[in-house]
Parts: C-alpha cells; structure tokens; sequence
C-alpha cells in the first residue's frame, strides 16, 4: 500500500472502532513511523514503505484501536516542549497540568533558586515543566510507584541540566515526609490521583489502562489533598506556595480544606476548557 492507503486504512478502522480522533491519531502514527506529517503525505503520499514498515505501522493501528493509549504506543510524549519516556505504569502526561506548573512558576516570581518537592511525580512532568519555567529550581520528585520511578528517572536523566532528584517515597506516609526539615520548601506542587475510586469503572477504556494507583483518590477523590495538608504543609516555609492539580468539580472543597489549615492567597486556576484545575495558596 501507500502511505496515503495506509493513512486512510488507519483512520478507517480508528473510525470502526469509535476512536474520537481517528484522523488525527493516524497522522499522529503516520508521522511516528515514516516521518510524514500533513504536507509530507500530500508530497510522498504515492510512495510505498517497506513491507516490515507497513506491518509495523498496522499493528500500531490495531493497538490504538484495542484502546491502548496513543502515548503508551509512541513511548514518549510532550509537555511543554519537552519530549517524556512514558509507556504502563505510568500516568500520561496532560495539557491541562501545564495550568498547575505556570502557577507555581507565578507564586514563586522573585524565588531565585526555588527548593521543593512533587509529590506524585510519575513521568516528572511537573517538575521538569516547572525547570523550563525556573531553570535554577531545586526539586526532589517523589514517587511511590515502581514502574512509574523507572519512567521518571529515565527523564530526569534526559534532562541533567536541571537540579532534580528522584526518590522513591509513600506521600501518604509521615516518615517519608519527616526527610524534609519543618519549614525548608519554597513549594510543594503535586498533581496526585484525585479520581473517586467509585468513579473509576466509568472512565475512558484509555484511562483505565493507566496505572488505578496515579488514579485512585479514595472514597471522595480527596485522600491525598488531606494527607499532603496534614503530612507536609510543615515543611513548607512561611511564605511559600502549596498548588496541586485538582478535578473539575473538587476546586471548592481544596479550597476548604487549604484555608482550614491557614494557607491565604488561595487561588482555583481553570483549565484551557474552563473547568477547575489546580488550587493554589500561601503559607501564612
């Protein structure tokens, strides 16, 4: 076939089995596999790949078409201009985070070499995003998961040029965040699973192939904002800046929550759709 027949194929059974993009998932395969964007198939769309090409680029197909997650296929993934090893086991990297990372980048302006954590790291996209922004930042990324560790420091190891160290740690544990002095964080961020565990059934077949432990925010979705206000406000210094990424309907109740435990200036942030997604406040 040609690469045009090819595109068309992968669309069409994208389009079967009721991907919601099979035009643009396809052209991002295309692309992935024989470096032809847009205008390179309009130029080239009458040549033919190699047959083991072909049969590469089709079982890639049937695998997006079995819902497996078109970043998990590609094995890495942008944010924020910089590429991310991701595959199972390991949370997708969003678009909507990059809302989380440019707050905190704002609350932490006039911080010359800002010292935190990311709790939840998973990829590290939250602390490598937030390197672009403030490249002198020093992060310890935390993550508890395994699979998800080896992810993060395959891309931490990418980008070396940044002060980041990855850790393996439990947040909802007090001995993994006595390791911090009380009071020595400029800011804490986390983008930490959120979803109600009763609500997991119902997501996306593309979602629920990502890690239910990135996912899982206990009964009420706030588990872990509970844990990070109790366990690791402490470490934060007076003055500094607490903001996690949140679900569209949970930004009145972390605002709640914050504001019980003394943090001002607090903020709910939307979405590049308009929907809550990150809260964010001052330690008094």
């Amino acid at each position: 076939m040609t690469y045009r027949e090819l595109y068309l194929k992968a669309r069409q059974i994208l389009a079967d089995r009721d991907i919601d993009s099979p035009g643009q998932d396809s052209l991002i395969l295309l692309e992935a596999f024989f470096g032809l964007n847009r205008s390179g198939l309009a130029l080239r769309g009458q040549n033919c790949p190699l047959p083991e090409e072909e049969a590469q680029f089709l079982k890639a197909v049937e695998e997006r078409a079995n819902r497996r997650p078109l970043q998990y296929i590609l094995g890495a993934w942008n944010f924020m201009g910089l590429s991310l090893k991701v595959g199972e086991g390991v949370l997708v990297p969003r678009e909507d985070t990059a809302v989380l990372v440019e707050t905190l980048a704002a609350g932490l302006e006039g911080v010359p070499a800002p010292v935190g954590v990311d709790l939840c790291s998973g990829s590290g996209a939250v602390a490598l995003g937030l390197c672009t922004l403030l490249p002198h930042a020093e992060i310890t990324c935390l993550e508890f998961s395994k699979q998800a560790f080896s992810y993060l420091r395959q891309n931490l190891a990418a980008y070396s040029r940044y002060a980041l160290e990855a850790r393996e740690g439990d947040v909802l544990r007090e001995e993994t965040a006595k390791v911090f002095s009380p009071e020595s964080l400029d800011f804490i961020a986390s983008n930490p699973p959120y979803i109600p565990s009763k609500e997991l059934p119902s997501l996306q077949p593309e979602v629920q192939r990502e890690p239910a432990l990135a996912l899982d925010g206990g009964e009420d979705g706030l588990l872990f904002y509970r844990a990070i206000c109790s366990l690791w406000l402490p470490c934060l210094k007076p003055g500094g800046v607490l903001a996690v990424e949140i679900g569209e309907e949970q930004g009145k109740a972390v605002e709640e929550l914050f504001s019980s435990r003394g943090l001002k200036q607090i903020q709910i942030r939307q979405d590049w759709a308009g929907l809550d997604r990150c809260v964010a406040g001052i330690k008094g």
